[in-house]
Parts: structure tokens; sequence; C-alpha cells
């Protein structure tokens, strides 16, 4: 009797091989053999799973933009504003070891957009979930009437868009710098000028 095999599934296994290969040697050495190898697969069977490098990167990136998606859906929202858009804020940051992984892979991928165009869509994506929660800070700051007088939501947007960025690079780059209790400390700050006194 053949043995049955979970496409989806055996999919995600080599992705997270690819993963694993890529943070620990680097993008370069994430050849067809070396994931091979490390998926504990065959270099042959690799092609029932993907057809093309492109194809493998395109799905890890689809990996992470849904891990952090199923990370914000997992909210407990509470009756305190500024605490649940903190909190919102925060699912896009490299916290923790999983999420710096993903972080870490999630910009080698970035650097192959310009080698592989069929990525540049996903990249595209990824930073506009990170807009969008941005935006949707601003518009329920908004909706709570908490802004101070004058307040630019179209300027705010962006600027908390861009901090939230900013702080991802920097806790990768200088992690030892830029701590965990550091950067809540600057988003609930950041939170609290945007509103009024």
């Amino acid at each position: 009797m053949p043995k049955i095999v979970d496409h989806e599934k055996q999919r995600i296994i080599v992705a997270d091989a690819a993963i694993r290969v890529i943070r620990n040697n680097g993008l370069d050495h994430a050849t067809v053999r070396n994931i091979a190898k490390e998926a504990g697969l065959s270099v042959g069977s690799m092609r029932h799973y993907f057809s093309t490098q492109a194809e493998l990167f395109a799905f890890c990136m689809n990996l992470f933009a849904g891990r952090v998606q199923q990370r914000v859906e997992a909210l407990q929202m509470t009756d305190s504003v500024l605490p649940n858009m903190k909190q919102l804020l925060l699912q896009f940051l490299p916290l923790d070891e999983d999420r710096k992984m993903e972080m870490e892979v999630w910009f080698s991928f970035s650097a192959k957009v310009l080698v592989y165009p069929e990525l540049q869509k996903l990249s595209d994506q990824m930073h506009q979930g990170m807009f969008r929660a941005a935006q949707f800070v601003i518009q329920e700051l908004q909706k709570q009437g908490m802004p101070r007088k004058g307040m630019d939501a179209e300027i705010e947007t962006e600027r908390l868009y861009a901090l939230v960025d900013g702080l991802a690079i920097h806790m990768l780059m200088q992690p030892e710098r830029l701590t965990v209790q550091k950067v809540e400390n600057v988003i609930e700050q950041h939170l609290s000028m945007l509103c009024q006194a």
C-alpha cells in the first residue's frame, strides 16, 4: 500500500528547514541540497513540494505573514484603548526568539526581491500589513475622541508606521541597546503623545 503524504504539512516542514538554514548560515547557503538535508529529504523529492527556489521563498514569506496575522487575531482586547493599541503594534516586533528569527529571515528574503521580482508583491503585502496596523491605531484613537487637538491623522499614521518599522530593524541590529522593555516604553510613550493630556 502506497504511503500517504500530507503535501501541505510536508511543504511546511521544508519551509521550516529552509528558515533554519537561512538563519544559521545565511541566505547564500539556502540551496536545494542544504535544505533537503536539513528537512531529512532527498534532493529529488524536494521538487515534489517546490519547483523553484523563488516558490519556496514565497511560501516562507507567506508563512511569516500568516503567523503575524494569527498573533493579531489571538489578541485579547480589554476596555483600555492605549494598552490594546500597544499590544497590536508589538506583534510586528522581534520581542522573542521566534519573532526574532522570523524578522531576520524576512530581511534576508527582502534582499532577494531584487533577484526574484515575483517576491515583490509578498514583500509589499507585509509592509502594507504593518502600515494598516498603524492606520488602525490612529483611526481607533480618533473614534474614541482621544487624539490631541490638530493631529494630522495621515502624517501620524506614517510616523507610527516608520517608528514600528525602525524599531524592528534596530532591535535586530542592536539588541543589547534596545531591550524589549525599552521598546515597549517607546511605543507606550508615543501613543500617549498622540493623545490629549
